[in-house]
């Protein structure tokens, strides 16, 4: 008999989350997903699982939410911040954090499953790294049996970055490129996989795992890689100055729809790289995902 049999897991209709859904189903596992009035449809067609509303921010309803679960994987985050609405890397990282392990050491459950981010470190450039930090430190400090996972950028349908990426490729004659930091991008579907079988693994409790594919891209090689995913011979580049990114992003960063923020670049201006990746598909019993092989299974 498994150890743990109802899984709860915050942030569910997100990109990663409707991931990890399917393989804890594929697992046997009983999936029971927060979600917050009005983001129901993200959920549309991932199967059996069991739905209760609520917010990291509310504790009560996470109480409630997360009674009789044996496991918990947190993946709650966003990537940019909403003053107008109070929604901020602190309160959502945070705090979020802070609650969601209070409830969970309530519970009483047995594993803990954390979803931090590569580059999160003490005195980090960006507000996003810091708080994820903190949140890390919450875990550290906690009583329950955790595990977290530290990824590059993760990619795959309906992700964030590379799916955007691959749109200006489709669409424009000349893709304009910013930051010069290094990326390691890694599928989506591996740290799934990864995030569900921490779950039944002793070896991963107390845990930090680097997670990152096999391939170690600049933006522009990452941009000509998924050129050839979709059947360009050569794709035209613009490489920002640095000093106009900045300034172009402080003052559009409040126009709807303008993609960047001072904290992403920020982000993009410096490595987000493992130094190692063997250990994290080592651990999980992955075998490592070549970022060609997929990007085509993506987009070819």
């Amino acid at each position: 008999m498994r150890p743990v049999h109802r899984v709860f897991v915050t942030g569910a209709t997100g990109f990663v989350g409707r991931a990890v859904i399917q393989a804890l189903r594929g697992e046997g596992y009983v999936v029971r997903c927060l979600v917050r009035r009005g983001s129901e449809p993200s959920l549309r067609g991932v199967g059996a699982i069991e739905r209760v509303e609520g917010d990291v921010l509310a504790p009560q309803l996470l109480d409630e939410g997360m009674a009789g679960c044996g496991a918990v994987v947190h993946l709650v985050g966003i990537i940019r911040e909403h003053i107008a609405t109070n929604t901020t890397f602190y309160r959502v990282h945070v705090q979020g954090t802070v609650n969601v392990v209070a409830a969970a050491a309530a519970a009483g459950v047995r594993r803990y499953v954390h979803m931090s981010a590569l580059g999160a470190r003490e005195g980090a450039p960006s507000r996003y790294h810091r708080t994820k930090w903190a949140a890390e430190e919450v875990v550290r400090a906690c009583g329950l049996p955790w595990t977290i996972f530290r990824p590059s950028v993760i990619y795959g349908r309906g992700d964030g970055f590379v799916s955007p990426l691959a749109r200006l490729v489709r669409r424009l004659p000349v893709v304009p490129l910013v930051g010069g930091g290094r990326l390691q991008p890694v599928a989506v579907e591996q740290v799934a996989q990864a995030v569900t079988r921490a779950l039944a693994l002793p070896a991963a409790v107390k845990q930090t795992y680097e997670v990152g594919g096999p391939d170690v891209v600049t933006l522009g090689e990452l941009v000509d890689l998924i050129g050839r995913a979709l059947g360009r011979r050569r794709v035209l580049k613009l490489y920002v100055p640095a000093a106009v990114a900045r300034v172009a992003t402080r003052v559009l960063q409040a126009v709807p729809y303008f993609p960047l923020t001072p904290d992403h670049l920020r982000m993009l201006e410096e490595d987000n790289v493992v130094c190692d990746p063997a250990p994290f598909p080592g651990a999980f019993g992955l075998a490592p995902l070549p970022l060609a092989t997929g990007l085509r299974r993506l987009l070819g």
